[in-house]
């Protein structure tokens, strides 16, 4: 039977590396039943958002999508099509690798890190008050009586709001994941130093989670500390799991760490759907370029094909990917000692040759 897959391909870059990704997991062999669904800036203009329904309901149907990035139209009030995803379909958990393979251009060798963030809550759940309205008086009205703080009144507010619910689930989602694929330990990530109610939360309910799993090491790390402990030796940390916008910025740097986002993949997963998706933004000035690297997106297919339980399929890809990066001739200008190699090859050739070399695998 076919994989049911809803496949959004997104804007600027990303139907071309949605498409160079589709033909990789294709040539694996699996069989797969695509949705094809659109969404991005062109949809804004049809129907007045970037993530119309359809592609919501083809992923409840499907359970599994595969999404290239899509633009979110900076200062117009709109919220992202991941922000919107994650809310509409529970995705409580962001899982972002961080792996350094033979051939990148990175300061270190073998980090394997895993970035567990909590996706619906935080800073970024998009509760938000715009100056000048009824509701933003309402607010400041409140907080001026409840904490004595009169705020400038020509501000805008966000709302940062972490729960026990919210971190209970996302630190077991990181324990179990450390348990399923033997891994060696837990490091959850706050700032309850300074944020004490929030972050102190986060923390309290992380704490009172790891002692249910005592057959995992488990520590935690101030934000500010864990930034400087992954520059300097990245190999102390196998898991971590954040709130979610430390794992936005974390997750960044594990990526500088193995080479960039060109190759770090990422999914966002809850009870009953699966999302998998490339790090990187949607890159528009390179559209119809044929330029971008789509192997953070391959990789994101490796992550698929593993949920799928196509393990065999998931592991011949991987290895076709290490290889050309190992190789260093067919990839894309980012992944040359110099921008401006003259051999850097296009989207559409990289995927050519990971499917020649899966033939070999």
């Amino acid at each position: 039977m076919p994989h049911a897959v809803t496949l959004i391909p997104g804007d600027g870059t990303g139907p071309e590396i949605t498409e160079a990704t589709r033909r990789v997991l294709e040539a694996t062999g699996v069989a797969f039943e695509w949705e094809v669904r659109q969404a991005g800036a062109e949809m804004l203009e049809k129907y007045g958002t970037i993530l119309p329904d359809d592609v919501i309901d083809s992923i409840k149907r499907t359970r599994v999508g595969l999404k290239g990035p899509i633009t979110t139209p900076a200062g117009k009030g709109l919220r992202s099509a991941n922000v919107t995803l994650r809310k509409k379909l529970d995705l409580y958990a962001n899982l972002r690798p961080a792996k350094t393979y033979p051939g990148l251009r990175s300061r270190y060798e073998n980090i394997d890190l895993i970035i567990v963030r909590e996706n619906t809550e935080d800073l970024y759940a998009g509760i938000e008050f715009q100056r000048g309205t009824a509701e933003y008086e309402d607010v400041l009205e409140t907080i001026a009586r409840t904490t004595g703080n009169r705020l400038d009144p020509n501000s805008a507010l966000s709302i940062k709001f972490i729960s026990v619910m919210a971190t209970r689930r996302i630190v077991r989602f990181a324990f179990e994941y450390a348990r399923i694929n033997n891994r060696r330990k837990v490091t959850a990530v706050h700032k309850a130093n300074i944020m004490r109610l929030s972050d102190g939360l986060f923390l309290a309910t992380a704490n009172e989670v790891a002692k249910e799993y005592p057959d995992i090491q488990y520590e935690d790390r101030i934000v500010d500390n864990m930034c400087m402990q992954l520059v300097q030796k990245p190999e102390c940390y196998d898991i971590l799991v954040l709130p979610n916008l430390y794992g936005d910025i974390i997750s960044d740097l594990s990526a500088g760490l193995i080479g960039g986002l060109g190759v770090a993949p990422g999914a966002n997963i809850g009870n009953d759907y699966a999302v998998f998706e490339p790090v990187h933004g949607s890159a528009p000035k390179y559209a119809r370029q044929n330029k971008v690297n789509p192997m953070a997106m391959m990789f994101s297919g490796v992550m698929m094909l593993r949920h799928l339980r196509e393990k065999d399929a998931a592991l011949r890809l991987e290895k076709a990917l290490m290889h050309i990066i190992a190789e260093g001739k067919y990839v894309t200008y980012d992944l040359k000692p110099r921008a401006d190699d003259p051999t850097a090859v296009g989207t559409s050739q990289v995927a050519d040759a990971v499917i020649e070399r899966m033939r070999h695998v």
